[in-house]
Parts: structure tokens; sequence; C-alpha cells
């Protein structure tokens, strides 16, 4: 007999308003920022690229968009 995920489901995935990043990177890797609190470039340029990219959800293809996304908005990543 299948056992229902449902439940599971629901108790693990928060479901947030946040649309921080939304459009510009995977969710895998928002949801990587969201469980760090992440969510505001002021947030984010407290962080290294290094930190960032050990995140689980987070790659490179990730970490390019958000590079991009940050150098367009004159935000960067603390050294």
């Amino acid at each position: 007999m299948a056992k229902c995920l449902s439940s599971i489901c629901a108790v693990s995935h928060v479901v947030t308003n946040n649309n921080f990043l939304y459009g510009i990177i995977a969710v895998p890797a928002r949801r990587a920022l969201e469980r760090e609190k992440i969510d505001s470039f002021e947030k984010l340029s407290g962080y290294s690229e290094q930190e960032i990219m050990e995140l689980h959800g987070f790659g490179r293809n990730a970490m390019e968009k958000l590079k991009n996304h940050m150098k367009e908005n004159q935000v960067s990543f603390r050294n």
C-alpha cells in the first residue's frame, strides 16, 4: 500500500510571499537563500560568494545569474 506524502510535504514546505530574486534564479537556489533568511540585497551583501556557493541548492548557473543581477543593481558580495 502506498503512503500519502501530502502531510509530509505540507509540514516540510513553507510557502512565503517573498519575491526576492523571483524569476532570476531557480527555485532550489531561492529556497537555499530563504533557509538562511536572506531576503534582500542588503543581507546578501553580508555574505561571500564562497559562503553562498556552499548552500545546498546553489550551483554555478545560479551563481552566474545572481552575480549578473547583483551587478545590475550595484550590489557585491563581502570580500
